[in-house]
């Protein structure tokens, strides 16, 4: 009996598993790996904040109202696609130190860059023009007493005032706090009854349907959310964060690992929200007969179960604040692509007298996407034909980074791993699959 006794006595933990329990339980350790994530959040966060711009909220809210539940689905597969071709992106960045322009322009014929110019501006610009009139719109429901173009004008105007005269990071910093109020399409789809079992069976098992509406709207998403101005501004960032370190950047794995944290964090918040608003005007719009959207003051009544009369006050604020934190990346990646591809000084952190020529350009894309304001085109519909735009040039610079990434020329040791590789060239199937179904459609 003595010896059972001793037998079932509990053992003492090793010195290591105490050390590991120690770990656990210390608040102070805690706290200091939410630090270290933290610390590692960096140009990932900004990229998958904009994804999320009046484009993609409107794209999301048609695609609800439109179709219900049947493109949850969406947000799932979109997820590890767009996290892997934005970390290729931000791999290109760190290891060159130099942004996606610049490495096309010295590996690969100009042709090829030419030509991803000549596509990717007229998205570019067409989106600048659709977020400011959304913003306008939006702002016009809050105060209808001026109209939405004088608002389109003052915001381009304050923007491009702001852009000149601060540094972008901090801006940024400020401005993603305004986003917070996207968060509340996470909460409404709680209020209402759900069907979780559908909801669930939508999210796992695709429902695709073959016809022109459909395809539009899958194209859109996948424009809206794998968008080409992203890659351009990821590897940018990443390149920009690179050369204005006070130390020498040695490109090593705990480097890659933080880029990647960075990366795949944005990413899912990103992906987060997009379900969310797909679920809540899925849930509410659709559900109440309201299948196409027109106006932004539709798109706001998916919020009004929970907010009543504030519901075009926060959706106004959520519209606002991801328009004034993607506009700059825009113009931003815009005026980039273009300085890199020419030589000129680049940096929004540079006054203006310094980086002239990439001022101006940003200066001129955002005039010419207020124009757009004036031509009386419904703002959600440039929206979505700026999304499925997207989607129809994104499959030709996907392809491009596939390459780069898999090229030892370039980046050496640090090339694509197999999972990366599968991740991309199945981006590039479903993207390119997508373009030619709605080309044939259309």
């Amino acid at each position: 009996m003595q010896n059972l006794k001793h037998s079932r006595a509990p053992k003492k933990p090793s010195p290591e598993q105490e050390n590991r329990n120690k770990k656990i339980k210390d608040p102070k350790k805690i706290s200091d790996r939410i630090k270290d994530t933290l610390r590692k959040i960096g140009p990932g966060l900004v990229t998958g904040a904009s994804d999320d711009d009046p484009s993609g909220i409107v794209t999301y809210s048609q695609a609800g109202a439109q179709f219900g539940l049947s493109t949850l689905w969406t947000a799932l597969v979109t997820f590890p696609l767009m996290a892997a071709i934005q970390g290729m992106c931000a791999r290109i960045g760190l290891v060159t130190s130099q942004g996606l322009a610049v490495t096309i322009k010295e590996n690969y014929p100009k042709s090829i860059l030419y030509i991803v110019l000549l596509f990717s501006f007229p998205a570019i610009t067409l989106n600048i023009g659709a977020d400011i009139q959304a913003m306008g719109a939006v702002a016009h429901m809050i105060w209808p007493v001026i109209p939405a173009p004088v608002y389109g004008v003052v915001i381009t105007g304050i923007l491009i005032l702001v852009i000149i005269k601060y540094p972008y990071q901090k801006i940024a910093t400020l401005l993603k706090w305004l986003c917070l109020s996207l968060l509340l399409y996470v909460i409404v789809p709680f209020t209402v009854k759900q069907d979780w079992a559908s909801v669930a069976s939508h999210t796992f098992l695709p429902r695709i349907q073959i016809n022109k509406e459909y395809l539009s709207i899958l194209v859109a998403i996948l424009g809206t959310t794998i968008s080409p101005y992203l890659f351009f501004w990821q590897a940018t960032m990443v390149s920009e964060d690179i050369n204005n370190s006070p130390k020498n950047v040695i490109v090593n794995k705990r480097v890659l690992n933080d880029m990647k944290t960075d990366v795949n964090l944005g990413m899912l918040l990103s992906n987060l929200v997009m379900f969310f608003i797909i679920l809540t005007s899925g849930s509410v719009l659709y559900s109440s007969g309201i299948h196409e959207i027109n106006t932004v003051d539709q798109a706001a009544q998916a919020l009004e179960p929970l907010t009543g009369k504030l519901t075009y006050l926060i959706f106004a604020t959520g519209v606002l604040g991801t328009g004034l934190l993607a506009i700059p990346v825009l113009a931003g990646s815009q005026s980039y692509m273009l300085a890199e591809t020419f030589g000129w000084k680049t940096g929004l952190d540079k006054k203006f007298p310094k980086a002239k020529e990439f001022y101006i350009t940003i200066i001129l894309s955002m005039l010419v996407g207020l124009l757009l304001e004036f031509l009386k085109i419904s703002p959600i519909k440039s929206l979505l034909y700026t999304a499925m735009l997207y989607g129809l040039i994104a499959p030709v610079l996907i392809a491009i980074i596939l390459h780069i990434g898999n090229n030892k020329k370039i980046m050496k040791k640090n090339t694509n791993s197999i999972f990366s590789n599968v991740l991309g060239f199945l981006t590039l199937i479903l993207m390119t699959a997508g373009a030619f179904g709605l080309i044939y459609y259309w």
